[in-house]
């Protein structure tokens, strides 16, 4: 029996050592805080077609990890953030998220700019099962991961809120528009507002036919788009009252400067979604120029919102100019960038961690507070897309102004001089 002896005595001692690691765990020691920082991981368009809007996120997303930061950061410590550029590119922004999750083994992640990249961040994010807020997607039927988070809002159906409020609006003025040219680029969240969706393909040109509008020129053309000549070509010929570019980025630039060198404006355009800056600096080429908002930082709608409103946009401004961003106003893509990493902020702080399920969870259950959008609710069953706080601006005396609907309009929607 003397062999036993050796083995008793290793079995006791551990034991004995399970006993007292159990023994201190139990009278209250708590294992040391992380001085770690919290990573979140992310691409945006730092080139490419994109960059003119991605390079505002850039600026959003530092200002707000140093103010984040600044205060304590989150649980307790400080966040980093990873930034890759995407070029733009949707093929290159899978692997970039797949390498931020499986190789930098980032904490948190947070969505690129546009509807096609931020489809493709959204598919690694599920596989993943990473909680995504996202800054820019309206396309809401397509975006059915439920732990996908928009930062900007038209609801569940932008393909009909859009053109009906964009033809309420032209309709109020003293001669509205009859005839209407629609020149869509063939991105995801624009061609949508266009034209729809199975099974009914409801968009801006059917909803123009409803309304009684004679749509006399239909273009669409893709996003690599570098020859703007035979497009304006068509749109001069058709003579419409109301051009409807549902563009983004600098596509109506390139298209009122290829219209300008026939020399020819239209009575009237809208673009989708522009770079604020760029159109501005086309003078009278670009006056009385629409597009959608959901911020304009005029001083009425800053004191609405008090709180830390006006030094937010502030900043921004400071930053933006020693940036050389040729428009350094704070509005619709700064706020919506904003109001996304509120949303994450939100997460970790409500659910106190960084379990991604719990991070989903909590936005579903709490929602979140935000700057510019107050509080926000998220229901899975419309993808999560809150009712739309979107209104129409336009350019005015070289400036962007709210000018629809009547109750938020920081000054009247006008023609623009002939």
């Amino acid at each position: 029996m003397k062999h036993w002896l050796p083995v008793l005595v290793a079995v006791t001692a551990i034991a004995l050592a399970g006993c007292e690691a159990k023994s201190g765990s139990d009278s209250g020691a708590a294992p040391a805080p992380s001085t770690e920082p919290i990573v979140v991981g992310s691409t945006l368009s730092l080139s490419g077609a994109f960059a003119a809007t991605g390079a505002i996120h850039k600026i959003v997303g530092e200002q707000f990890v140093d103010r984040l930061n600044a205060k304590g950061g989150l649980l307790g410590r400080q966040v980093k953030w990873i930034v890759r550029d995407d070029e733009s590119d949707q093929a290159k922004v899978s692997t970039l998220y797949e390498q931020l999750i499986s190789q930098d083994k980032v904490d948190l992640i947070i969505g690129p700019y546009a509807t096609p990249n931020i489809l493709s961040a959204m598919a690694v994010a599920q596989r993943h099962g990473f909680t995504l807020p996202q800054h820019t997607s309206v396309l809401a039927p397509l975006m059915k991961y439920e732990c996908q988070f928009p930062g900007w809002s038209i609801g569940p159906e932008p393909n009909k809120f859009v053109p009906n409020q964009l033809f309420d609006a032209v309709a109020s003025l003293p001669a509205p528009p009859a005839k209407v040219a629609i020149v869509t680029n063939q991105n995801g969240s624009t061609d949508f507002v266009s034209y729809g969706s199975e099974p009914d393909k409801t968009g801006a040109v059917s909803i123009a036919k409803q309304r009684g509008l004679t749509v006399v020129a239909e273009i669409r053309y893709p996003p690599t788009t570098t020859d703007w000549a035979p497009i304006a070509t068509q749109i001069r010929d058709a003579k419409p009252d109301l051009v409807v570019n549902n563009g983004l980025g600098v596509d109506p630039v390139n298209l009122l400067q290829a219209m300008a060198q026939l020399g020819y404006k239209p009575p009237l355009m809208f673009s989708l979604f522009p770079a604020p800056g760029p159109p501005l600096g086309l003078g009278a080429a670009s006056d009385g120029m629409l597009s959608v908002t959901i911020f304009e930082p005029n001083k009425s709608t800053l004191d609405k919102l008090g709180g830390d409103a006006s030094d937010v946009v502030t900043e921004f401004k400071t930053r933006a100019g020693n940036a050389k961003l040729p428009y350094t106003v704070f509005e619709t893509q700064a706020a919506a960038s904003w109001t996304a990493w509120e949303i994450l902020a939100a997460a970790v702080k409500g659910s106190n961690g960084l379990d991604q399920k719990g991070l989903c969870d909590q936005l579903h259950k709490s929602g979140a507070d935000t700057t510019f959008n107050g509080h926000l609710t998220f229901d899975p069953k419309v993808n999560n897309f809150w009712p739309p706080t979107q209104a129409i601006k336009q350019i005015q005396n070289k400036d962007w102004v709210t000018v629809w609907p009547s109750d938020r309009a920081a000054a009247q929607l006008k023609r623009p001089a002939a």
